[in-house]
């Protein structure tokens, strides 16, 4: 695979973290799961040895997944964007509903790393793609499910944050 994907440092060591936690702990949890219930007989009528083989695949899945983002992780220092004026990768961006006049916090971050519970959100979404590039100041149009909408551009912070 030779795409890349912009993540932070921390976004990198979280994906590694979680990776080995599925090779050293879930994947060997599982497959003893799976002999236990094997021991139980027919396997065509066996809940258990179902359960535990569909939750092998979701984690043989997400080990997959994961070796694949971390090869092609590109790791952006944010910290050397500090001081830049710009909406960029890494930013920390206060907005300004033109609409409402409430006032909302994005980080952009990538992929793996997005969190809406956080207001992380990944460098891919419609908010974030109509972010980058703006300035203080700047009126970003943001196409949403309701229609577009505008946000004035209040604050861009570079922080190296986890």
């Amino acid at each position: 695979m030779s795409d890349r994907y912009p993540t932070t440092a921390s976004g990198l060591k979280k994906m590694q973290e979680e990776l080995k936690h599925l090779e050293s702990v879930e994947r060997p949890k599982i497959s003893s799961e799976i002999g236990i219930a094997r021991a139980h007989g027919d396997l065509r009528e066996n809940a258990e040895y179902h359960a535990a083989k569909e939750k092998q695949g979701y984690i043989e899945g997400r080990i997959l997944t994961l070796n694949a983002w971390i090869g092609g992780a590109e790791v952006i220092d944010v910290t050397a964007f500090k001081g830049q004026k710009k909406v960029l990768f890494g930013a920390s961006v206060q907005l300004l509903d033109c609409e409402t006049d409430k006032k909302v916090s994005y980080r952009i971050v990538g992929e793996f790393e997005a969190d809406l519970k956080k207001r992380w959100i990944s460098v891919n979404s419609p908010v974030a793609r109509g972010l980058i590039g703006k300035v203080v100041g700047d009126i970003a149009t943001i196409q949403s499910p309701g229609g577009n909408r505008e946000y004035e551009v209040l604050s861009v912070d570079f922080e190296d944050g986890a």
